[in-house]
This record gives C-alpha cells, sequence and structure tokens, in this order.
C-alpha cells in the first residue's frame, strides 16, 4: 500500500516534448514568469485557489529564487510531476507545505495548502471534514512524536503506511489532467 502510481493517466514522451516547445515558444527569454505560467495553464485570476496554488507550485520549483524558471528547472518540474516515482513526488510536497524553509511542518503549513486543495480538489469527492479537520487528522496519524510538527520523514512514513494520508498529502490533483485540458490544446 503506499506504492502505487499516481492516478494521473501518465503522460507520454510526446506530450512532454510538446510542453517544451510551448516553453520556446511563449518564453524566448528562456524564462517563464509567474504570469505566464498562469497563462500557459489556463489559471484565470478568478480563481484564487488556482492562483495560489500554481503560485506555490512555481515557488516550489524557482530552486534559485530568481522568481523566473529556466528551462532546466521547467523540464525539472515536468519530469517530477508527470514521470516522478512516488518517493520524489513526496519530497516535493512536503516542500510545497513547508512555506517557511525550516524543515518541519506545523499546523499552519499544513492547513494553508489543504484549504487550497480543498477548494480544487476535495469539493469535487465525498469528504465530509473541513480542512482544520483534515489537519488534525493528518497530525493524529503523522506526527509520531507528538511536537506539533511533521519532519520528512513523519511525512514519507505517513503517507507509504496509510492511504487517505497518502490521499491528502501528496498534492494529486490531476496536474496531467489539467494541462491535457488547458495547455496542449493551445499549442
Amino acid at each position: 500500500m503506499g506504492q502505487e502510481e499516481s492516478h494521473n493517466e501518465e503522460m507520454d514522451l510526446a506530450q512532454i516534448q510538446e510542453l517544451c516547445i510551448v516553453f520556446m515558444k511563449e518564453c524566448p527569454s528562456g524564462a517563464l514568469h509567474l504570469h505566464e505560467l498562469r497563462r500557459i495553464f489556463g489559471v484565470s485570476s478568478t480563481s484564487a485557489e488556482e492562483s495560489l496554488y500554481i503560485e506555490t507550485v512555481f515557488h516550489s520549483f524557482d530552486t534559485n529564487q530568481d522568481n523566473a524558471l529556466d528551462f532546466l528547472e521547467y523540464v525539472a518540474a515536468l519530469h517530477l510531476i508527470f514521470r516522478g516515482n512516488l518517493e520524489d513526488r513526496l519530497k516535493w510536497s512536503f516542500k510545497m507545505y513547508d512555506k517557511d524553509g525550516n524543515g518541519k511542518l506545523d499546523k499552519q503549513e499544513v492547513k494553508r495548502l489543504i484549504r487550497i486543495l480543498y477548494k480544487i480538489k476535495l469539493q469535487t469527492n465525498d469528504v465530509s471534514m473541513s480542512p482544520s479537520e483534515i489537519c488534525d487528522r493528518i497530525f493524529e496519524l503523522v506526527d509520531q512524536n507528538n511536537d506539533g510538527q511533521i519532519t520528512l520523514s513523519e511525512f514519507m512514513e505517513g503517507a507509504q503506511k496509510d492511504q487517505w494520508v497518502m490521499n491528502m498529502l501528496k498534492l494529486d490533483v490531476n496536474v496531467t489532467g489539467w494541462v491535457n485540458q488547458n495547455c496542449l490544446k493551445q499549442s
């Protein structure tokens, strides 16, 4: 349990190459800025949740923190999202949650992302829990030493031993479907 791949349909190499062509067409300077990423992925400015999510994704891949994704950062992002193994995707998810970068997640950080995902993903599922209740349950199941913080190892172990936790933590909002719907149709 927990070792299964994402429920997303896997993108093939031709689709990834197509996304790279889109990058070169949209960003001839070789730098992709947040507003361009929003446009490429069809994120409207009216959806606060999608905007905040794409901004969080953008910053997680901007490894040199220059507020632009160069081509290598862009390709690394595509590879991780579409072809990365479970362990790498969980590490990326942890980085997305860890807003202050201290290597530990507190309830505020987890609740922040759960609220975003709740509006994008969970409202379409049959979930009877609020974002606060989801956050509390995650901490009950994952925070092994009950110190109010989740370390990377607790995050990885918790996600891999409990399918519900895995579904909540791995930030799987069907990115492949989103790209197919919003990005590939433009090229």
